[in-house]
């Protein structure tokens, strides 16, 4: 029996032990134990070059969540976010009688929401998630017709990879959509003073025993669409057209979301449009029997963010404009904006080569730093880049919550990216250990916020083996830090040639502090910081 506490006791010592290393500053190892001569780990900062490039017009399609609306941005400029999705039939080859009628045509799609209370009666209180701007801001909304036809593959790669479709194609779309306007109706708050509301649907129904029956569901865009233009085109397609999926989206090629301000600033929402579809009741009438059916479209298929930039911020031009870039030295700010916006370029270590690995051997193109580094079997105990938010810069605009990391020369994730680490039940805390998350300082700590990323191993890689590359680093916003791959700029010849996909979901942008900030500047102690905890052997 005692044995049996004493077990239980010493798993759950472990257990606080484990729970304890994963906090949210994500202790650096040994550093506790720094004085410890027996250990002998010490710690030096080292030189670290960071600067802004500019990109051009992104690839925008299929992404997993998309933004919808207007933002203007006191730091970056107006973001003005338009969307474009193909439709599919739940059920394929449908048939109609010839006394069909449509009753109704609603297009849903769910928002980000949180439900906070529920009262007496059952009623839901929600917050909305990933929206920006005022609190229920009046835009135009129009929803049309898309006449464009969206390709599965790219006839200009001898259609052996899928068709790219970028941000800045707003004019190809606008000029393509068919007729007015589907949500037409009376409702202004589907049309024109359209807002993102967080009110929950409440749809009170009489069952057949005559019993009222409430349904509830969250928060999300509803639109009642054109019934006559749903009977014409669906009701009464012509023969073939809703044989199958591939038939369908050539004869009906999708909706074009098309959003405006009216005279008042913005708002902006991300939306999973996947989750939306449009839901046709109509009635059939047989042997003089009326009966309600229902046909589903998915917005599902082929999709583009359509991103346009504009009133961009003086600063922001200047800082990313390329006469103004310090490649050498570095940028005081670095600017960092999704979509079509902004990223940093980083080289670990300084250019100083006197010496190869040996102290005798001529200059070999890699720092003397990380030479003797090697040369001296240094054990990497913590590796660690810190950026600090330019809050005075950064306003009152919204700040992203994560910013992403990566090998800017290969296109690829680093090593630390790896690790599975989640201390929450929020998704977007995954690889919290890598890092990269916005945290707040105490008071006592100096206030102000920050990220940081671990890149332990990758530098442990960097001393450990003598022909690997110390490659530059990229770093971006990110909406998702799941997502990995890579998505093509649309200049071919410009530099660079990708970016992060999740770069491009996220339509907001971050100020942080460069490392090129004069010591007598206010502001030099929150400079980038690269910091390794090391080990020499004996």
């Amino acid at each position: 029996m005692l044995k049996n506490s004493f077990f239980k006791t010493i798993a759950f010592l472990l257990f606080i032990v484990l729970f304890n290393s994963c906090d949210k500053e994500f202790n650096v190892v040994g550093e506790d134990l720094i004085g410890d001569n027996s250990f002998d780990i010490l710690k030096s900062e080292y030189p670290v070059v960071a600067y802004n490039q500019k990109l051009g017009p992104i690839q925008s399609n299929n992404l997993k969540t998309n933004p919808l609306g207007v933002y203007d941005n006191p730091s970056f400029g107006t973001t003005n976010a338009n969307f474009v999705t193909q439709l599919a039939l739940v059920s394929a080859n449908p048939t109609f009688d010839s006394s069909a009628k449509i009753k109704s045509v609603v297009l849903t799609i769910p928002y980000f929401s949180t439900k906070t209370k529920t009262d007496e009666n059952g009623n839901g209180t929600y917050v909305l998630d990933s929206i920006y701007g005022p609190d229920k801001a009046k835009m135009k909304l129009s929803v049309y017709e898309s006449g464009y036809f969206m390709r599965d593959l790219d006839p200009e790669e001898q259609f052996s990879q899928p068709q790219k479709y970028f941000n800045n194609q707003f004019s190809d779309f606008n000029q393509a959509k068919i007729g007015a306007a589907l949500n037409d109706g009376t409702n202004k708050a589907e049309n024109l003073e359209f807002f993102f509301d967080p009110a929950e649907h409440v749809v009170k129904t009489t069952n057949s025993s005559g019993t009222e029956v409430t349904t509830r569901t969250p928060p999300g865009m509803k639109l009642n669409l054109n019934n006559d233009f749903f009977l014409n085109k669906i009701i009464k397609a012509p023969a073939g057209s809703l044989t199958d999926n591939t038939a369908f989206k050539n004869y009906f090629r999708g909706l074009f979301f098309n959003i405006e301000t009216i005279g008042n600033p913005g708002n902006m929402a991300m939306l999973d449009f996947g989750d939306g579809k449009i839901t046709v009741t109509y009635t059939e009438t047989i042997n003089s029997v009326a009966t309600d059916k229902t046909l589903v479209l998915n917005l599902s298929g082929h999709t583009v963010s359509l991103l346009d930039q504009s009133n961009t911020n003086a600063n922001y031009t200047s800082a990313t404009t390329e006469a103004n870039v310090d490649k050498v030295k570095g940028d005081p700010n670095l600017y960092l904006k999704g979509g079509e916006g902004s990223m940093s370029i980083l080289k670990l270590f300084s250019s100083t080569d006197n010496h190869g690995y040996e102290l005798t051997d001529a200059p070999n193109g890699v720092s003397d730093e990380l030479d003797d580094m090697r040369r001296n079997k240094y054990l990497i105990n913590e590796a660690s880049l810190t950026f600090n938010l330019n809050s005075d810069a950064m306003g009152t605009s919204y700040v992203p919550q994560r910013i992403y990391l990566y090998d800017f020369k290969n296109s690829q994730i680093l090593v630390d990216y790896m690790e599975t680490s989640v201390v929450s039940s929020n998704i977007k805390n995954s690889k919290f250990i890598f890092g990269g998350i916005l945290f707040k300082r105490s008071a006592t700590d100096g206030g102000g916020s920050y990220y940081k990323f671990r890149i332990t191993d990758h530098i442990r890689n960097l001393v450990k083996y003598k022909d690997s590359t110390n490659v530059d680093l990229g770093l971006v916003v990110t909406e998702d830090i799941s997502k990995s791959s890579f998505y093509t700029l649309r200049d071919k010849a410009g530099f660079p040639l990708k970016v992060p996909m999740a770069s491009v979901m996220n339509p907001l942008g971050s100020i942080v502090f460069g490392n090129n900030i004069p010591t007598d500047d206010k502001n030099y102690n929150k400079r980038l910081k690269f910091e390794i905890y090391y080990t020499k052997p004996n």
